[in-house]
């Protein structure tokens, strides 16, 4: 035996000599303490179960959502035709922008250009018991608008799409941090044995502007793969090579399986990397999505009731059937569902784009949180809508807005909020958050609290720093809370 062999043979005893007593201390302390605070954890573990179990245990605060709903508009929905009504804009409309409003302030596209006032496009109107005005294309959103909290005076740091997104997903514009769903998963775990934890579905509309979302958007970053979104097609196959090759039995395929779970266990023993055990996992999700998504997916089984209220056909791909497939994963105890709604980035044509939007999404918002309360199911499911940005009380190309960060809408139903009220505003021609300003880390933070979590104690060393999804800041938005 040469030299080489007899070192690489040394290097592997010793490597699994050094995992097994490390492994042996920590695993035999870890569990005599697990028995003593949850004595059940044993026999989930004697019966060999690969679900994460969370890392908020026990909760901080009693939960109220159990599971998130996330509505993203992709591309900033421009909230002075959507749910913020500006008479003094309309008013102005036509007219120079004042100066004191803009000057030294940061802008998209429109910097050193000469801006002018861009009125409302619609008119708004009151729709519910709440007080509340919104715009009179989105009528059915209104007639649940007693269940919604509008936050009027939502702000972001980015104002261009990527980075908008990353900092609304993950509370940084920095890519590799974990989203707010991995987030939620890694703390919580997930009620779902045969489906992912975090699941996200994309749709595009009429205007045909399909911009890039990136998987990034979805990532875990630095916590492990399994608490990464999966995105599911609302049209075609669910999942990509999800069925099983011509002449493959259901019980061949579990063997195979099984053996490379074995194969990646052994290797496991001696390298200990956290991913490979992810690998196990995901390979026995795999085999179990097999038989769940088709079941998913099939709707026939809904109610002719049901499907017109949220107006879709099966599997057409639409955000309507997006939102009755959040509420099947709800129901099925998917932790984290975030769906992607495109085109709505109006530099030019914001009336008719609008017009365009609420035929997509206004029936199937109302639709969604009727369905959750029908069932018993919105009292614990926290909705969130929202765009990664708005747009400018200023025209751009003479019927379009530019994007805009310093004010703007979303709205949350459900899951412990407080509905029919509004939250926060903004100045009289919708330009800057004035009153009770929201940033993004404050939104993470409420929803973590309803979830049970104190944002400020879930967190993971990285980088020599303990990383947490609201970052250094964030305050729970306590007004808002049933």
């Amino acid at each position: 035996m040469d030299t080489f062999e007899e070192f690489r043979r040394f290097r592997a005893q010793q490597q699994t000599r050094r995992v097994f007593l490390g492994r042996a201390s920590q695993g035999i302390g870890a569990l005599a303490l697990a028995s003593l605070i949850r004595p059940s954890l044993l026999g989930a573990a004697a019966a060999g179960s690969d679900r994460w179990p969370g890392a908020v245990r026990p909760l901080h605060f009693p939960q109220r959502a159990k599971r998130v709903i996330w509505l993203t508009m992709a591309g900033g929905p421009s909230h002075l035709e959507t749910f913020d009504p500006k008479p003094k804009l309309a008013a102005m409309h036509g007219q120079p922008m004042p100066e004191s409003f803009t000057k030294g302030k940061q802008i998209a596209q429109l910097q050193g250009q000469k801006l002018q006032c861009f009125g409302p496009q619609f008119k708004f109107k009151r729709f519910a018991k709440s007080p509340a005005e919104i715009c009179e294309v989105f009528p059915l959103i209104g007639s649940v608008l007693d269940d919604i909290c509008l936050v009027r005076s939502m702000t972001t740091e980015a104002i261009n799409h990527d980075p908008a997104h990353m900092f609304m997903n993950t509370g940084s514009q920095i890519a590799g941090r974990p989203s707010m769903g991995a987030w939620t998963v890694y703390g919580l775990g997930s009620e779902a044995s045969d489906l992912p934890g975090f699941v996200v579905l994309t749709s595009l509309g009429r205007g045909g502007q399909n911009q890039p979302i990136a998987a990034r958007q979805w990532a875990s970053g630095f916590l492990p793969s399994r608490f990464q979104g999966v995105a599911l097609r609302g049209k075609g196959d669910p999942v990509m090579y999800l069925g099983s090759p011509r002449g493959t039995t259901r019980e061949r395929q579990r063997d195979v399986v099984d053996a490379v779970n074995s194969l990646n266990a052994r290797h496991d023993a001696v390298v200990d990397d956290p991913e490979i055990a992810t690998r196990i996992a995901q390979y026995e999700m795999a085999f179990r999505m097999q038989a769940s998504v088709p079941e998913l997916m099939d709707v026939s089984k809904e109610s002719a009731a049901t499907l017109e209220l949220y107006g879709c056909k099966s599997g057409d791909g639409s955000f309507a059937s997006n939102c009755l497939l959040a509420r099947r994963l709800a129901e099925r105890g998917v932790r984290f569902i975030q769906m992607y709604h495109k085109d709505w980035d109006h530099h030019g044509g914001v009336k008719q784009g609008v017009e365009f939007k609420a035929q997509e999404v206004d029936r199937a918002c109302m639709a969604l949180i009727t369905d959750l309360r029908q069932r018993g199911m919105l009292d614990d499911t926290l909705v969130v809508w929202a765009g990664e940005f708005g747009r400018t009380p200023m025209s751009q190309g003479g019927d379009g807005r530019d994007h805009h960060n310093a004010g703007f809408t979303v709205w949350m139903a459900g899951g412990g909020i407080r509905g029919g009220m509004v939250y926060g505003a903004t100045d009289e021609l919708g330009y800057a958050a004035v009153e009770n300003p929201v940033d993004v880390h404050d939104l993470h933070a409420t929803m973590q609290r309803l979830l049970g979590i104190e944002h400020t104690r879930l967190s993971v060393k990285f980088q020599g720093l303990d990383a947490r999804l609201t970052g250094i800041s964030g305050n729970v938005i306590k007004e808002i809370l049933a």
